[in-house]
């Protein structure tokens, strides 16, 4: 067996990287999405006089995001930033 063998063709890689662009563009539209309902979660909890960022519920979502490992926790904080939108108002 040489490297031909278990190597894809360029047209798989082709494939492979549509598919990776298509995720990408679904990943984005999925991120918009969450920062759009966690920022209204955020006014509506100060609006009721409440604390924009509730440390339980963030701790939960970094948890979920530890079977990625290491990165999967970054990745968290930055959606955790991103949902927060700018603090102290």
């Amino acid at each position: 067996m040489n490297s031909t063998d278990t190597a894809p063709a360029n047209e798989d890689i082709d494939a492979l990287r549509q598919e990776i662009d298509f995720l990408d563009a679904e990943i984005l539209r999925l991120v918009k999405r969450r920062v759009e309902i966690s920022r209204t979660i955020g006014a509506a909890r100060m609006a009721a006089g409440g604390t924009k960022i509730v440390h339980n519920r963030e701790i939960d979502v970094l948890n979920r995001y530890k079977e990625l490992g290491p990165e999967g926790r970054d990745l968290a904080m930055i959606l955790l930033k991103l949902g927060r939108g700018p603090l102290g108002r």
